[in-house]
């Protein structure tokens, strides 16, 4: 099931790849894209997508998500969606585990412009390798990564940082 982008702008194979990767779009996502090659891996499959909503190629996205990929793509269902000009991806992190081959996270940012104005979408996306193939399965957590603490938990039972002596639940818990 083989499919170019129906409204995409076009989009020569020696341009600079819209993902960010640096590459050329001839030697990243246009092969995924077209169907001439399987990403490698989770960041790859990840960074297809993002060319994919650039170039508005719905069927690419359609196929590469875990829930839609098995079920046949339906063109008309796209006339709904709302097609942002996506401007540039930063992927922060690509993880992988040996207890877990077949499982990846990718964290990225992709931004877009919405009315003269640039706006990002922060996310952690888990992925999943079925029978070698990678399909963006959900996303795990949407905005920056929390922030940890640079200081360990005080204790209930722990000397009072305050100084007075008493254990930190008789003396300034109540306060925190």
């Amino acid at each position: 099931m083989s499919s170019e982008p129906a409204s995409a702008s076009p989009l020569s194979s020696d341009s600079p790849c819209p993902c960010g990767s640096g590459r050329l779009f001839g030697d990243c996502c246009e092969p995924i894209l077209r169907q001439q090659r399987r990403a490698g891996t989770a960041e790859e499959v990840m960074r297809s997508r993002f060319t994919a909503h650039a170039l508005r190629d719905h069927a690419h996205l359609h196929r590469t998500f875990l829930t839609t990929a098995r079920l046949p793509y339906q063109p008309e269902r796209e006339s709904d969606v709302e097609d942002l000009s996506w401007t540039r991806l930063v992927v922060h992190a690509h993880e992988t585990s040996d207890a877990k081959p077949d499982a990846a996270f990718v964290d990225f940012s992709a931004y877009y412009q919405d009315d003269g104005t640039e706006h990002v979408i922060h996310e952690k996306s888990e992925f999943q390798r079925i029978n070698g193939e990678w399909f963006y399965a959900r996303a795990v957590r949407h905005g920056p990564v929390p922030i940890k603490s640079a200081h360990p938990k005080i204790g209930r039972n722990d000397p009072c940082p305050c100084g007075s002596g008493k254990k930190y639940k008789h003396c300034c818990l109540a306060r925190a």
